[in-house]
């Protein structure tokens, strides 16, 4: 008996990103993880749910520029972060470690 080959798709996460809930959800638990690639794609996954152009001009930085910062080992200066995440109309907030 032949087996059917399982077709799959990319997942986006930027596809399920629709309320502000969902956003503020989604970022948190990266920061939480700690995980510095994680961080910079799930905000380069809000960016582009957003819409990665307008976020880049407001953050004042290229869309390329943007989408190489944000991706896996994009290693994104801090002054790119905290453009992106005002564009985004959230803010970084500190909390002293449990």
């Amino acid at each position: 008996m032949k087996q059917a080959k399982l077709r799959t798709t990319k997942w986006d996460a930027s596809e399920y990103l629709k309320t502000e809930e969902d956003i503020a959800n989604y970022m948190a638990t990266a920061f939480e993880e700690g995980d510095l690639d994680l961080i910079a794609l799930t905000i380069g996954n809000v960016a582009k749910a957003r819409g990665m152009t307008e976020i880049a001009r407001k953050a004042g930085v290229s869309r390329e520029n943007l989408y190489c910062s944000l991706k896996k080992g994009g290693d994104p200066k801090l002054s790119t972060i905290v453009g992106v995440m005002n564009s985004l109309g959230v803010k970084l907030t500190v909390a002293p470690l449990h």
